[in-house]
């Protein structure tokens, strides 16, 4: 995988092999079972719904020689994961998908465990406010809020990379947009794992993909896009909640990727695409065959390890 230069398009990664690998398919499994409990459980609790995808970690190994710490950062709570031998002065600001709505650091640390690990820093798994209780824009504000902090602490900002999945990688992409708003320092790099930004579900994959996506349907969109957005209170294209509407000029290095089945591929490829056109050092990876977040099979998956060990290079560069 190469950095594509700005002046060309965003290239993807050549194509994982669609027979994928029993790690690979754990997860597809784990996506299906989630899926067949919310179609068979109408009156699906907020509580239960949260406690499902905390079972998240589950499709990932648990990383060798990673030791985690509770900590407050900015006044945000989070996670530490901390590999042996890390350089502390380098951060990964995590933050996990679920729609906004669900997830956690706990469900998320185990990722993030693995790629701070290939990339030899540290990461900070934020416990943000999550939707409906709290809409936009209290996730990106406490995104904020938790980078800020990493400055005050004394990391340099270029020593910062945000990065997320799903609705994570959304906000890993308006948290450096909102700083920017806010007239202070950039990340040095951004990640996205299958981000999911549309809140208008217009992307055409929604449909060409919905026979192959184990997890993501349209119909679990719009619950989480009237979670967020306030039941229709704020508009889907504000930037800062959907970054496709949004001008991504001087954003940092991006990297970006999805799994060639999954339902919001277009939205990896629109980022990439836009990034590009605003003149962005983008790289968009897309692994066919393979389900929403990919990497999440990490330790049990080549692909996953393959993915995480591509960006460790990128992020050497």
């Amino acid at each position: 995988m190469t950095t594509t230069p700005s002046t060309r398009p965003p290239e993807s990664s050549p194509d994982i092999s669609p027979e994928t690998s029993p790690g690979a398919e754990a997860l597809r499994a784990l996506y299906a079972d989630w899926s067949g409990i919310i179609a068979t459980t109408p009156d699906l609790t907020t509580r239960l719904f949260r406690a499902i995808f905390d079972e998240w970690h589950q499709a990932t190994r648990e990383p060798e020689d990673v030791t985690y710490r509770e900590d407050t950062v900015g006044g945000i709570p989070g996670i530490w994961t901390l590999p042996l031998g890390a350089d502390a002065t380098r951060v990964l600001l995590y933050t996990h998908g679920g729609g906004f709505a669900v997830g956690s650091a706990a469900s998320h640390r185990k990722l993030a465990g693995h790629v701070a690990k290939a990339l030899g820093v540290t990461a900070f798994v934020l416990d943000y406010r999550r939707a409906p209780e709290h809409p936009h824009p209290a996730q990106v504000e406490d995104g904020v809020a938790a980078l800020l902090g990493l400055t005050a602490r004394g990391v340099a900002p270029t020593d910062i990379t945000t990065i997320g999945d799903s609705a994570g990688g959304n906000l890993a992409v308006a948290i450096p947009l909102a700083l920017r708003e806010r007239g202070h320092p950039l990340p040095g790099r951004v990640i996205a794992f299958s981000p999911w930004l549309d809140m208008e579900n217009r992307g055409g994959t929604l449909e060409t993909n919905a026979a192959t996506d184990a997890l993501v349907t349209v119909p679990l969109l719009e619950g989480m896009i009237a979670g967020v957005l306030a039941g229709g209170a704020i508009d889907p294209r504000t930037p800062l909640a959907n970054p496709l509407h949004a001008d991504l000029t001087g954003l940092p290095p991006l990297w970006v990727n999805a799994g060639g089945g999954e339902c919001l591929l277009d939205d990896a490829r629109r980022l990439a695409a836009r990034a590009e056109a605003a003149g962005v050092d983008v790289t968009l990876s897309v692994a066919d065959g393979l389900q929403h977040v990919f990497p999440f099979s990490a330790g049990h998956a080549p692909e996953a390890d393959d993915e995480i060990a591509a960006i460790a290079a990128w992020h050497r560069r």
